[in-house]
């Protein structure tokens, strides 16, 4: 599958194979262009059955671009944040969704494929699992750190936080106007700090009172 392939003038290249259409796929992107799988085998040197083969198909594929971009924007959003706990949590989400509406490939992606894009970013696949294994990492490490608390494990927490971000943050291409990143905050919130018994939450807003060092006030570890 990746062996050498010889250029008019002779010289030797390494074939093309799975991890290269990935990234021809990527760059597409990137450089806000459809993803034509007849363009991308020709450009690859191989037939579009060899390509299928590799990537499965152009759904797949889009969604492993998709998935990579999210790790990308991802890993950017948490370089420079700081704090611990709840906060450190709501801060890189929060950096993480404004960085994910106002991407310019995304939009221009949106804008041709709005309806594959809802059913490829929405529903479980290959970018809900990437997103939800990233944040886990997160939440465990504030868990081990004891500055979350939580009465779930950190994956079906994660996952629960993704599909709530996810809800709000499309909620354009779901019948909204506008992302609502500001409510998936507040929602997120009340998973990651649930308010006590005694404390208050004012309508449309969050909590009056209760902790800010970092700990929630459920019990058990999350792990």
């Amino acid at each position: 599958m990746h062996g050498v392939r010889r250029d008019r003038d002779g010289a030797g290249r390494r074939a093309a194979g799975p991890a290269d259409a990935v990234a021809a796929a990527t760059a597409r992107y990137l450089n806000c262009e459809p993803i034509d799988m007849s363009a991308l085998a020709a450009e690859l040197g191989v037939g579009r059955a060899t390509l299928y083969r590799w990537v499965g198909s152009r759904e797949r594929l889009l969604a492993t671009v998709l998935a990579d971009m999210t790790e990308r924007t991802y890993r950017a959003a948490v370089r420079g944040v700081e704090g611990s706990g709840p906060d450190r949590v709501l801060a890189l989400l929060d950096r993480f969704m404004r960085a994910v509406v106002d991407a310019v490939p995304l939009k221009a992606f949106t804008e041709r494929e709005p309806r594959l894009f809802v059913r490829l970013a929405t529903m479980p696949g290959a970018i809900e699992d990437r997103a939800a294994e990233l944040l886990a990492d997160e939440l465990q490490r504030q868990i081990d750190r004891g500055r979350l608390r939580v009465s779930l494990p950190a994956r079906t927490l994660a996952q629960a936080i993704v599909r709530v971000a996810d809800s709000f943050m499309y909620a354009h291409y779901l019948g909204g106007t506008r992302p609502e990143i500001d409510t998936a905050l507040e929602v997120i919130e009340l998973l990651l700090r649930p308010p006590g018994p005694d404390e208050t939450r004012p309508e449309g807003g969050r909590p009056s009172s209760g902790p800010r060092d970092g700990r929630g006030e459920a019990d058990g570890s999350g792990s």
